[in-house]
């Protein structure tokens, strides 16, 4: 059977994890290599100042007390036994939509994948933060053994991963798929100072207005319409179009 990592940015104790796990066992063999706690935002860090500890929870099960891209490279390197056909990232519990792809560690877990030749996706359920009744996790599970069956017949194409995002709903409720491009999502961050017990000030990050642009073919507006969103993420950040204008329009710095 294909050997089939999972992973993801929220923790080894995340219910998003163990469902993704329990779905991709109906396609291999699979082995959870997942952060000991919450790692959120950490996009595609590594650690890079410090040794990292893999710790077996119990069989198939490790955690690591680094990022998601820490644990892909050293589940694929030193704990599984053999070179993962798959790897699977999620089930996120939150959007990763627009640009908070380049902050999301789910998503960057399936970079790296991508990065190291392996066929990846990341995969988040769309969540109301004040929801508070059981999420539905069933329905992202369903539609990533849909996606892993494809992508382990298949592939993708060359230095390609697939961000996923599913509305909270029942599967009956959800009225398709659309094939997105990544909307723009900007956050007006809010900064919030506070003061230590001694005087001393710090700053907290977080929250903020929204800044949403929708258009008919994003992927925010798939989800705003209760579509699973599918956007190809492809790992060359070149701006093409740029690069001929730069070479057209400033090529007498080439003279420099």
């Amino acid at each position: 059977m294909s050997v089939i990592l999972v992973t993801n940015d929220d923790g080894i104790h995340s219910p998003g994890l163990i469902a993704l796990f329990r779905a991709m066992q109906e396609l291999g063999d699979v082995y959870i290599v997942a952060p000991d706690r919450e790692r959120s935002a950490t996009s595609h860090s590594l650690t890079l100042h410090r040794p990292l500890l893999i710790e077996k929870i119990k069989e198939r099960f490790y955690s690591i007390n680094g990022t998601p891209t820490d644990c892909v490279i050293l589940g694929v390197n030193k704990i599984l036994p053999a070179r993962p056909a798959l790897i699977a990232s999620g089930i996120n519990k939150g959007a990763n939509l627009g640009d908070n792809i380049t902050y999301s560690g789910t998503v960057s877990a399936a970079i790296e994948g991508t990065i190291i030749g392996i066929p990846s996706f990341a995969i988040s359920l769309v969540v109301d933060r004040e929801h508070h009744v059981p999420f539905h996790f069933e329905t992202a599970s369903a539609f990533a053994i849909k996606i892993g069956k494809y992508m382990l017949k298949k592939s993708l194409p060359p230095d390609t991963l697939l961000n996923i995002n599913v509305p909270d709903r029942e599967e009956d409720k959800i009225p398709g798929v659309k094939f997105t491009r990544q909307g723009k999502l900007v956050y007006n961050n809010s900064i919030k100072e506070i003061s230590d017990p001694i005087g001393k000030r710090h700053y907290w990050i977080g929250g903020g207005q929204m800044n949403v642009e929708y258009g008919e073919d994003t992927d925010i507006q798939a989800i705003e319409d209760n579509y699973i969103s599918i956007t190809p993420i492809h790992r060359d950040f070149t701006d093409y179009e740029a690069l001929r204008f730069l070479k057209n329009d400033l090529s007498f710095i080439g003279d420099f």
